[in-house]
């Protein structure tokens, strides 16, 4: 992991594309403003996660219809 010191108002670059600007520092907190294209998803760590476990739960009980509707008898 790449570990950057940096002041209110100081910025980091990611690439061409995305800048990360650390707007404020306030009460063991860090306020960052993160520009980037639209089309890159920007989320909490935990709000990632949170989309990845519902994302393979929805896979599985896709899998599992799918293996229910195969070993349906057809009459």
């Amino acid at each position: 992991m790449l570990v950057l010191n940096r002041k209110e108002g100081e910025s980091v670059r990611v690439g061409d594309d995305i800048t990360i600007k650390v707007v404020g520092i306030e009460g063991g907190q860090v306020k960052l403003g993160i520009e980037a294209p639209k089309h890159i998803g920007i989320h909490r760590q935990e709000i990632y996660v949170a989309i990845e476990k519902e994302n393979a739960e929805a896979a599985n009980v896709s899998e599992n219809l799918l293996n229910l509707l195969k070993n349906t008898k057809k009459d």
